[in-house]
């Protein structure tokens, strides 16, 4: 009976409440959209439609948006006293390669000493036994890294592809060069700097491996090229 006197009261209350304004509900209500009538269309509004469809789209230009214009962080000084132009070293006589050298005569040598080094480590922590090969020179250097510019004009898919004996895929170039065997040689133990040196800053330098080639093309560039202004 308390349960029934309870339902009686809260149905009473609802029917009986007063038209005071009632605090907004936290709870949203969804009501659908009105279902649109197709069944009844007038003919004004077919003609809109048909004269939208026969209609050309106008052509718009497009044009780049409004930019600031951009201000000058560096001022051009202007080429050192020690520099005439822009590249002081490179006449009309040269060729080049002696262009080329001028660049990377130094980092051949860092190649050459780095990698004979970093091969001898190898030797002396290897229990393999076989025969050592020799030394790598300078001119072998110069005939790896030309190579390996070359392999960037190839269609082979691979690298042993370049000495192939195949006659549809031989390319002479290659094996007139160097030997396979030498050129993998070079390339599996092509080293930049000395792993054991001490004083040699491991954690903050993340370049480290390659810190003596960075600073020798930094060097380098400075000493034989000067940009000009424009």
């Amino acid at each position: 009976m308390d349960s029934d006197s309870d339902e009686e009261k809260y149905y009473i209350s609802e029917d009986t409440e007063d038209d005071e304004p009632r605090p907004p509900s936290r709870r949203c209500s969804i009501s659908e959209p009105p279902t649109p009538d197709f069944s009844v269309s007038s003919s004004e509004d077919e003609d809109d439609v048909g004269n939208v469809a026969g209609q050309q789209p106008e052509p718009c230009l497009w044009t780049l948006p409004p930019q600031p214009r951009r201000h000058v962080v560096h001022t051009f000084t202007g080429a050192p006293n020690w520099k005439s132009r822009e590249a002081a070293q490179v006449a009309s006589e040269s060729t080049p390669l002696s262009v080329l050298l001028l660049f990377f005569a130094e980092i051949t040598t860092l190649l050459v000493v780095e990698m004979n080094r970093y091969y001898y480590h190898f030797l002396e922590n290897s229990d393999d036994g076989h025969s050592p090969e020799r030394e790598v020179t300078e001119a072998e250097m110069f005939a790896f890294l030309a190579l390996t510019f070359q392999l960037g004009h190839t269609v082979q898919g691979r690298l042993e592809d370049c000495w192939t004996k195949m006659e549809e895929l031989r390319i002479p170039f290659y094996g007139q060069t160097m030997a396979r065997a030498r050129y993998y040689h070079i390339l599996r133990f092509l080293h930049f700097t000395d792993n054991n040196r001490n004083g040699v800053d491991r954690t903050d330098d993340r370049l480290w491996k390659i810190r003596d080639l960075f600073e020798i093309i930094r060097m380098n560039f400075s000493k034989f090229y000067n940009p000009s202004k424009y």
